[in-house]
């Protein structure tokens, strides 16, 4: 045969019948008449349509509806070797997807072509038909991976096996600063602080070796400079054929979850070191309970008592995540318990007390209610309690100014012998030294006043800035 000339080539070159030649290609492929009825079909056809159709009875094609990629129906009547039948052209090659009788769905590339006569008549038409299933089903898969990526919050990166990035989402640019285009074929070592140099060699390392890291925390560099604490999970990238050409990286930010972690630390710290005091100080009034009790049932009585003021306050702590709580909600918290509020007064400004005051004030405001229970005011039918607070500048700067007073109204001076009890000593000694403060106890006949100096800065957590329209302002006189 020249070089020059064309030649075609049937299946009788090879020995071939026409139908053994169509049989012989990997591609469905049918032919029809004029009048769009199968003539012929081979093998892969059937299998792509998923039933054989009638020689010379099916027109166009198995299928009765096809679909286009939007799902829009296409009657066959409209089907590509239809049209090109019909308008006597070929069509380009088109994609559609039909669904067979088994209810499952097939997605393909439709390529018609009209066969003429040596008049040029048109005399029937051959399809072409690709299974392209896979193909759409990868290519669905890739659209919503890539949609994935591009909306992920978290910083998602590939690079080659060279550290060179090939590509760069948009929580990448959130995290690190830098635009796909400043990143994408620069090293990932822009990102890698010079003491962290090490990281990416025994990363690369281990995704040769077809390892996945996973949760590795450490620190990346921000286009600004600073350094950013992550979470990296790392994967490598195969190749169809199962060969590592790249890998995949997802940084994640810890920064606030690293600062959650260490103010939890911190709590816990401060928790336990609190603990601890609260062991001490009840240690401490069971010990000085004991020797200052007459009997084994007063001793109980007055632990169980103490304790249960103890747990007041403590409440008051937890309520207000350990920072403090008001002077107010601290005696209303130990003296409501003893009834008659309508003859106890509170007038002060809003101060916040440190936790260490709360504790050991409460001991005091317990012990003064319980005498007055038993001895006072609290017992009496006439009389008042007024207690005040109030901050006052001195050479050895603010002071905080407290004071307890009962008006007995008539009733006789308490009995001097309570003065040697434990009550006496929390609030002559204990609770004053407690915030680097004094006591002062006055009995006599028409009042019992205990009043305490101590340093603001002893008791009050942070001055505190009021408008002097809040009702926090000042409490004025107020009942309980």
């Amino acid at each position: 045969m020249p070089p020059a000339e064309h030649a075609v080539l049937t299946g009788a070159h090879w020995g071939l019948t026409s139908a053994e030649l169509m049989n012989a290609m990997p591609v469905a492929v049918y032919t029809t008449d004029s009048a769009g009825f199968i003539t012929s079909y081979n093998d892969a056809a059937e299998k792509l349509w998923g039933r054989a159709p009638t020689l010379n009875e099916t027109r166009w094609c198995v299928w009765d509806t096809f679909f286009d990629d939007l799902g829009v129906p296409i009657p066959t009547e409209q089907c590509p070797i239809a049209r090109a039948l019909t308008e006597k052209q070929d069509m380009e090659p088109v994609e559609l997807w039909a669904v067979r009788a088994d209810g499952s769905r097939v997605a393909f590339l439709a390529h018609p072509k009209l066969l003429r006569g040596m008049d040029g008549e048109v005399e029937g038409a051959i399809n072409t038909l690709v299974d392209i299933t896979t193909h759409k089903s990868a290519q669905a898969a890739e659209s919503r991976l890539s949609a994935l990526v591009a909306s992920s919050a978290d910083a998602i990166v590939s690079k080659d096996l060279n550290g060179v990035i090939t590509s760069w989402n948009d929580g990448a640019m959130q995290l690190f600063g830098y635009a796909p285009s400043e990143a994408i074929g620069r090293s990932i070592r822009m990102l890698i602080p010079p003491d962290r140099a090490g990281e990416e060699d025994l990363i690369l390392a281990r995704i040769r070796a077809g390892e996945k890291v996973e949760h590795f925390e450490t620190r990346r560099r921000h286009k600004d400079g600073r350094l950013i604490a992550v979470s990296l999970t790392i994967s490598p990238i195969r190749s169809r054929h199962g060969q590592i050409i790249g890998v995949s990286k997802i940084a994640r930010d810890i920064s606030v979850q690293l600062e959650r972690e260490g103010r939890i630390r911190s709590l816990m710290g401060e928790v336990n070191h609190r603990v601890k005091n609260q062991f001490a100080v009840i240690l401490s009034m069971v010990r000085e309970t004991h020797r200052r009790s007459g009997d084994a049932g007063d001793f109980e009585n007055q632990v169980q008592d103490r304790i249960l003021a103890l747990s007041r306050s403590h409440d008051l702590l937890v309520q207000g995540d350990w920072r403090g709580t008001t002077l107010s909600e601290l005696v209303r918290a130990h003296v409501l318990p003893f009834g008659l509020e309508e003859r106890i007064e509170l007038s002060g400004p809003r101060i916040l007390l440190r936790p260490m005051a709360v504790q050991y004030l409460g001991m005091a405001f317990h012990e003064l209610a319980t005498n007055s229970a038993r001895y006072g005011v609290l017992k009496q039918n006439t009389g008042k309690i007024l207690i005040s607070w109030s901050m006052a500048e001195s050479d050895s700067g603010l002071r905080f100014l407290l004071d307890w007073q009962e008006e007995f109204q008539g009733r006789s001076t308490e009995p001097t012998e309570k003065r040697s009890g434990l009550g006496m000593a929390v609030l002559e000694r204990i609770a004053p030294s407690a915030v680097g403060g004094k006591g002062l106890i006055e009995i006599d006949a028409e009042q019992a006043r205990w009043s305490l100096n101590a340093p603001a800065r002893q008791v009050e957590v942070a001055e505190i800035d009021l408008d002097e329209t809040s009702p926090w302002s000042n409490l004025g006189a107020q009942r309980l």
